[in-house]
C-alpha cells in the first residue's frame, strides 16, 4: 500500500474509490475527531488516541476501527482480517457507495 503525506493525496491517490472516500472523510470530519495521516492514510483520533482509519484497496474500500473488537456489530459488518494477529483491530470493507450508512444519532 501506497504511503501519503495528506488526506487529499490519500484520496486522489486511490481514483477507483474516490467519491467513496469523500463521503466516509466527510461523516469523519463532521464529528469531534481529529483528523491526521498515520501510516501514510487517514487516521481520525480523540484525545491522541487512534479511533478510527480509512483504506482503500483493489476490490474494496472502508474503515479500520482501531478498538474494533469492543463495538456492538450488530450488523456483522466488522472483521478480524488478520486472526491470531490482532486482538483490537477490526475493519468494515465496503464495495460500493450504497455501503457507506450514516448513523444520525447514537443509539439509544
Amino acid at each position: 500500500m501506497k504511503s501519503y503525506k495528506t488526506v487529499e493525496a490519500f484520496i486522489e491517490g486511490n481514483a477507483l474509490w474516490t467519491p467513496e472516500l469523500e463521503q466516509l472523510r466527510k461523516i469523519l470530519t463532521a464529528t469531534t475527531l481529529e483528523e491526521t495521516v498515520k501510516w501514510g492514510a487517514p487516521c481520525y483520533t480523540y484525545e491522541g488516541k487512534n479511533l478510527v482509519g480509512i483504506g482503500a484497496f483493489k476490490s474494496y474500500f472502508g474503515l479500520w476501527f482501531h478498538l474494533g473488537a469492543l463495538l456492538s456489530d450488530d450488523a456483522q459488518v466488522l472483521q478480524n482480517t488478520l486472526e491470531g494477529k490482532t486482538k483490537a483491530l477490526r475493519q468494515w470493507r465496503m464495495a460500493s457507495k450504497k455501503d457507506i450508512k450514516a448513523r444520525r444519532s447514537a443509539p439509544t
